[in-house]
Parts: C-alpha cells; sequence; structure tokens
C-alpha cells in the first residue's frame, strides 16, 4: 500500500502531535525522527507518514534544505500530498521559518497556492478575522508568547505570514467557512486569481477544520497545526486504526523534561505533589564542566522502582538568568545534551516507559537513542500518544509531548496507567 498522505513537522513533539491526529482521523500512521533516506523503512501499510524534522528554529536555509529532503523521500513513498505541520501558537522568527519553508515545498510541488490553519480547538487554539487566540485571549497576551527561543509578541497572522514571503498572503474568514466546503474552495480560488498564494483561514471548532480538510483535498501542500491534519484526515477514505502496540510490561518508567512553559511546569508540580522522586538539573553546573548526568545518574540508582523525573524546566525567572549567563542557543544546548545522555543512560538501565516533555528535548532523546522510526498508539491526551519502538536495549515506549499539551496530571497519569496500575 502507498501512501495517502505525506507530512512534514517542523519539531518532533510536532510531529507526535500531528501523527496522533492522522491516527485519530483513521490513518495508521508512521512517524519517523529526523531527514529519512534510502535505507528509512516504514512499518507495513501505512496511510500515512510524518517525518519529524529539528526545523523551527534552525537557520531558514538549513530548514528549507531538510524539508525539501522530507517532501522529495514522501512522494517516493506514493504521497500525493504533503501536509507542513508547524506549530499551533505559529511560533516562527519574524524572517522564518514558516513562510520560507512553506514557499520552497510549493515551488517544487509545483503548486500555485495553499492554505493555512493553525487552530487546534482540543487545546484552546482558534483562529478568528485572522488572529490566533488562545482560549479567549489573543497569543500574544497569554502565557504561550514566552517561547524561549520565538517569543511571539504578535497574534495576527496575515501579518506575520506577510513578513516571511515575497508573495501575498490572503484571509478566509469565518463566515465563509460557516458556509461550507464549497464556499471555501471558491474563495481559495478567488486568491489564486488574484495573486495570493498563502490563504489564512480561520476556525473556531472542529468542525470548521473538517470543512477545511475536505475543502483543501486537492491541494499538493498544506500547512497548520494537528487540527487542520485531522480534518484533511478525514476527507480520505479510512481503513480504520490499526490497533496500537502494547506497551511493555516490565521496566523501570521515567519522565525527562526540558520546556519550560506554564503546562510542563504544572505537570512538574503535579508529579512532585504526588510524592514521586524528582530531581532538577543544574543546567549552569553543566556548563561549569560539573559531572551533572553522572550526579543524576547516581540519584536515579538509589530510586525505588516508582517512576522518576529528571528535569531541566524552569520558570521565565530562571531560564532569563540562565539565559543571561550562557546565552539563548548554549542554554539550549546544554539541555539538550543533558536529557539526550540521559535517556541513552536510564535505557539502559532498563526504563521502558519514558515520557519526554519538550519539542527541542524531545529531538535529543530520539537522536541519542537512534530511534528512526516509530508506529503510533493511543493517546494519553489530545495530541500526546504512546509512540512504540525498538532498541539495542529493547522494546520501547515512548511519549514525546509538546510543552503546552497535557492536562495538569498528565505525568503521573501516564506513566501509572503504561505500569498497569490505576490511573
Amino acid at each position: 500500500m502507498t501512501l495517502r498522505i505525506g507530512c512534514i513537522a517542523d519539531d518532533f513533539t510536532g510531529g507526535t502531535d500531528v501523527a496522533a491526529a492522522f491516527r485519530r482521523a483513521g490513518l495508521r500512521t508512521a512517524l519517523v525522527f529526523g531527514t529519512p533516506d534510502d535505507t528509512t523503512e516504514l512499518p507495513a501499510d501505512c496511510d500515512a507518514a510524518v517525518v519529524a524534522l529539528k526545523s523551527r528554529s534552525t537557520p531558514a536555509g538549513e530548514a528549507v534544505a531538510d524539508s525539501l529532503a522530507a517532501q522529495r523521500w514522501l512522494w517516493t513513498k506514493g504521497a500525493a500530498q504533503v501536509y507542513f505541520k508547524y506549530c499551533s501558537t505559529f511560533d516562527s522568527t519574524p524572517h522564518g521559518n514558516i513562510g520560507p519553508v512553506t514557499d520552497a515545498l510549493l515551488d517544487a510541488a509545483g503548486g500555485a497556492v495553499t492554505l493555512h490553519c493553525p487552530a487546534s480547538p482540543p487545546n484552546g487554539r482558534t483562529v478568528y478575522q485572522g488572529h490566533l487566540f488562545v482560549h479567549d485571549q489573543l497569543l500574544s497576551d497569554s502565557p504561550l508568547r514566552h517561547h524561549p527561543l520565538n517569543p511571539m509578541t504578535d497574534s495576527a497572522l496575515v501579518r506575520l505570514l506577510s513578513a516571511q514571503t515575497r508573495h501575498p498572503v490572503g484571509l478566509v474568514d469565518w463566515t465563509t467557512v460557516r458556509r461550507g466546503v464549497e464556499a471555501v474552495r471558491d474563495a481559495v480560488l478567488a486568491h489564486q486569481r488574484a495573486g495570493v498564494r498563502h490563504v489564512v483561514a480561520d476556525a473556531l471548532t472542529d468542525d470548521d477544520l473538517a470543512v477545511l480538510g475536505a475543502a483543501v483535498l486537492e491541494l499538493p501542500v498544506v500547512a497548520g497545526a494537528a487540527g487542520l491534519a485531522e480534518g484533511l484526515g478525514h476527507a480520505y477514505p479510512s481503513t480504520g486504526p490499526a490497533a496500537a502496540e502494547p506497551a511493555p510490561s516490565q521496566g523501570r518508567a521515567a519522565v525527562l523534561a526540558g520546556s519550560c512553559s506554564a503546562r510542563t511546569l504544572e505537570q512538574i508540580a503535579q508529579f512532585y505533589a504526588a510524592g514521586l522522586p524528582s530531581l532538577h538539573l543544574d543546567v549552569l553546573a553543566a556548563a561549569s564542566g560539573r559531572d551533572v548526568t553522572g550526579e543524576a545518574l547516581a540519584w536515579y540508582d538509589d530510586q525505588d522502582d516508582l517512576p522518576v523525573l529528571i528535569y531541566a524546566s524552569a520558570s521565565p525567572e530562571e531560564l532569563a538568568a540562565v539565559q543571561a549567563q550562557l546565552g539563548v542557543a548554549e542554554a539550549a544546548a546544554q539541555v539538550e545534551e543533558l536529557l539526550g545522555a540521559l535517556a541513552s543512560h536510564l535505557v539502559e538501565r532498563g526504563v521502558r516507559r519514558l515520557l519526554v516533555a519538550g519539542g527541542e528535548t524531545s529531538g535529543a532523546v530520539t537522536t541519542a537513542l537512534g530511534v528512526r522510526a516509530v508506529l503510533v498508539g493511543e493517546e494519553a491526551d489530545p495530541g500526546v500518544p504512546w509512540t512504540y519502538a525498538t532498541t539495542k536495549t529493547g522494546d520501547l515506549a515512548l511519549m514525546l509531548k509538546s510543552g503546552n499539551f497535557g492536562a495538569p496530571d498528565l505525568f503521573v497519569r501516564a506513566l501509572a496507567a503504561t505500569a498497569g496500575e490505576d490511573a
């Protein structure tokens, strides 16, 4: 069976999120980490394949090159349509990478127009009159504006995207979306005739996203968050979701957290409040040469068989202090190096259920573990599925969580459930 749809995600947790969306739409879905090559294999009979890159915050030229390589690989697997998945907070620098990558994918596919929508209603992200909201706040007024690498201080998507592309950007407003599939198709076609290449669409509900998905089924490139991907997936004939691989029943469980989002900080607090072992990593000490990894492993070896949490996450004030001493890029690199190394050592020590919080952290962990492809299973929370992989030390249930996703009790509940305990 050839793929029905291919997807390129700009970070690893975003890849997990969109893979879960395709699975909810009834598509058997595989997730590939990093730029694939001729040796990269997919699980049998996949309807959708998601290539998760680390291109959200890399230089635009590098992001474009990696995305084009992923697009070419997806074409070799039979994907006629490619979905470019970015974060539901649209976080991006003033010059990219959303605009440059989308333009490059369109150029390669010979596409004249595409549609963008970062709405994700189950997670409180909606678009109205081209402005991105988080629940009842504009994104620029919400706690999610504090991304450590790409702070979001503007909620006007047409304006944001216009700064990233030399092509015109237009809007399909909510009143048009509510008129249905044909109205959206007509509006996109009218924009195309007027020379508009990028069309931002409003969406307040999952029903709106289903309308948008059906309306863009024939476009070679579509872009947005996981909500639009699910709407698009529902427009494809369904074979029904495959049964999830069983979670390993033996072995330890651990959480590695690098995200500094408000939701991840809540999840850390609930894990601690549950009386479970937790350890905060000293990033400044690691940067000075202290063996923080060795200290963390010694701490882990002294714990009982309960799930453990090891985290570098910090409050906005603490993060700012670390970044002031190390610089933004070096602070992020230190966290990724620490948590990637810890992941390898923990799996070697028998961890078989591993939950990772944060996009950059997830990229570092999967790279360190040598995990290239996984099969997507059931979600613990919307956009947060378990995936299943085989490593050199055994089978692994792996959850890669976007920093802002999941209920406050996710860490405790997900690991208890995989251990067969009451959640």
